[in-house]
């Protein structure tokens, strides 16, 4: 080991940096994000750095270092494309024993600053030692990709009911033990549903009654259309935690490579000439089965599993049995197929409106198009609830048209207001919606009272409080 690594805590700290341009000012920025108190002294200042000052984020001294400059500081960073002057920066932190980094120069410095991975209070750090700082930057890449920021809140559920878990569990192999139990179980799901009251409600009912063992659950995966690097990173890290996963036929050989080695795979998916229907409940079963056994199924689907997907008759199945489940979109081929050939599928001036439609039908069913049969999805409408669905009202759609109002979604913040066309600008206003949020109508949005995972769901009757934010 060539670096001993140590984690710092400079929360009320001075440090000093030297130099003011855009490498320096990359550094203040993770300095302020720990918590230090942040001195920068530069004969000159990038606009970035002044704005920092100006607001009273950093104390900005615009005149030359001088050793004295030290004193106080428990850091000091030298962040010049003056090769003399860091050297005189880091001899001058030396003879004070101060830690020293010298921003890509290895050998002046006494402390090297790693690239990191932020899931606070959780923090992964990777050093080269200076050798090779693109080969840990793209460690960190993969590391990022693989842990999920639920971590960061559910570190932060248990330090703040540790005393709780110490006195319900004295014995420090029941408490190991529990402590499995939060990162695999119940707990952490909450949490990945931006729950943190129910993620909360969960542990006390625990550490009151015991942990029960932790059941399967279905994670209903969108694999995107075939290219492995449109796979979200969720859905990557779904493939890694899968014991079994279900696959379509439609699902690229190469997507299929990136999951977990040891997982029991089986092709599910429809040819053509066979009994679609027969084949969708044995899908059904096998999802039911296997999560009944404790195992975390990944029900891998091309493109999003909510566009002519069949997701929503699955997600009804593993309700109807009491089955836990979420949903990771993925990337539907319509917008897939759109950018990779250059086409943009709305474009100012020549499309404002964007439909999707499958050639199958559900029965006998080559019938017209009827509102009620019709999904609209409409971007930055919140300001204009009452004209839309008047606007809708007089194109056929029925007063008491369902329709959704989503605010900040997929956020740990989400909220989702259910409601009606005639009702869906009033109650807006009184759940105090705002942007980004997305209005969705028809018949479908009906199943989002039903089959909600994630975020809040709020209705007439639902209490008009924004959700609680999960701090990391």
């Amino acid at each position: 080991m060539e670096h001993f690594p140590l984690f710092l805590d400079l929360r009320g700290r001075t440090v000093l940096v030297v130099g003011a341009g855009l490498v320096a000012e990359r550094k203040v920025a993770l300095l302020l994000a720990a918590g230090a108190e942040v001195t920068v002294v530069a004969r000159a200042a990038h606009s970035r750095v002044q704005e920092r000052a100006a607001s009273g984020q950093i104390t900005l001294l615009l005149q030359n270092f001088t050793p004295e400059q030290l004193n106080g500081a428990w850091l000091v960073i030298a962040a010049t494309s003056d090769a003399q002057l860091n050297e005189a920066v880091a001899q001058a932190a030396a003879a004070r024993q101060l830690w020293c980094n010298v921003v890509d120069d290895a050998t002046r410095s006494s402390a090297q600053v790693p690239a990191i991975v932020d899931r606070a209070p959780i923090t992964i750090a990777i050093s080269s030692g200076g050798a090779a700082p693109v080969i840990a930057r793209r460690l960190r890449e993969r590391i990022e990709s693989l842990v999920e920021p639920s971590i960061g809140w559910l570190t932060t559920l248990a330090r703040r009911q540790r005393a709780a878990i110490r006195k319900a569990r004295p014995d420090l192999i029941a408490r190991r033990r529990f402590y499995h139990w939060l990162l695999d179980g119940p707990v952490h799901d909450a949490l990945r549903a931006a729950q943190p009251e129910k993620a909360e409600a969960l542990l006390h009912r625990a550490l009151a009654q015991g942990e029960k063992t932790t059941t399967g659950k279905v994670l209903l995966v969108g694999a995107g259309p075939g290219d492995p690097g449109l796979l979200t990173l969720r859905g990557l890290r779904a493939l890694n935690e899968a014991d079994v996963i279900l696959h379509d036929r439609l699902v690229s050989h190469e997507v299929l490579q990136l999951a977990r080695r040891d997982a029991l795979r089986i092709g599910v998916g429809k040819t053509p000439g066979e009994d679609h229907e027969a084949t969708q409940r044995r899908i059904h079963a096998l999802m039911v089965r296997h999560a009944r056994q404790g195992r975390t199924v990944v029900r891998l689907k091309g493109g999003d599993p909510f566009v002519f997907g069949r997701g929503g008759e699955e997600l009804l199945a593993l309700q109807q049995h009491g089955v836990a489940y979420e949903v990771v979109p993925g990337i539907t081929a319509a917008l897939a197929c759109g950018a990779y050939t250059g086409i943009p599928l709305t474009h100012r001036g020549a499309a404002d409106s964007l439909t999707f439609a499958t050639a199958h039908r559900q029965g006998d069913a080559e019938r017209e198009e009827a509102p009620h049969r019709h999904t609209q999805v409409i971007y930055m409408g919140v300001e204009r609830l009452a004209s839309h669905g008047a606007g809708l009202i007089a194109q056929g759609f029925a007063p008491d048209t369902p329709c959704a109002l989503v605010e900040n979604g997929s956020r740990p913040q989400q909220r989702t207001l259910h409601a009606t066309l005639a009702t869906v600008a009033q109650q807006a206003r009184e759940h105090a919606m705002a942007s980004p949020a997305l209005f969705i109508v028809g018949e479908v949005t009906r199943l989002g009272q039903r089959l909600a995972w994630f975020g809040e769901t709020l209705t007439p009757a639902a209490a008009k409080q924004p959700a609680v934010a999960l701090a990391a």
